[in-house]
């Protein structure tokens, strides 16, 4: 049921943002995702890690952001964070639709800390990346193996639609396309 999603977005930020592999792509998709969820009235909560030292959120999620209210983090894992932890409690989502980088550190370790919770866990390949490629390869395969799923944008988009007859669907069409 839609009204079970939540979308995390981890980290998308400053410099790093530009140096992980297939940056620009990664950064488009994520930014279609997020404009699609707000128009399915998908709540999304906005990691940063220690923004003072990597930058805030990259200018193309944040302008695809209703509101930008981003929770700082210092942890790799963000449930380790109380202040994280309560906000993703308070939505009371069983599903997460999960974005972000860098695939092998902070997006692994909060996947983690989600299904620890005892959420279920959407990651979405094409809006995860890391500098190597190959730890993305070796994040996705061990995410999975932690009882996560792996999706697309597309994918998880037309999941939630369900079937064109939405009242959303035109709109979102528009975005995804």
């Amino acid at each position: 049921n839609i009204k079970n999603y939540g979308l995390l977005i981890i980290d998308i930020q400053g410099k790093l943002a530009s140096l992980v592999g297939n940056s620009e792509v990664m950064i488009t998709n994520t930014a279609k995702l997020i404009r699609s969820c707000q128009i399915l009235s998908i709540p999304v909560v906005v990691l940063e890690q220690n923004p003072a030292g990597l930058g805030s959120t990259t200018p193309d999620i944040k302008e695809s952001l209703i509101e930008y209210v981003p929770l700082e983090k210092y942890s790799f894992n963000g449930l380790s964070e109380p202040h994280i932890k309560e906000k993703i409690e308070s939505l009371d989502k069983e599903f997460w639709l999960v974005a972000g980088i860098e695939a092998h550190i902070c997006v692994y370790q909060t996947v983690k800390g989600l299904l620890k919770e005892g959420k279920q866990v959407k990651v979405v390949s094409d809006c995860v990346s890391s500098r190597k490629m190959a730890n993305v390869e070796l994040a996705l395969h061990n995410m999975r193996e932690l009882g996560a799923k792996i999706t697309s944008v597309e994918m998880s988009i037309y999941e939630l639609l369900e079937n064109s007859k939405s009242s959303k669907f035109k709109e979102v069409l528009n975005v995804v396309k």
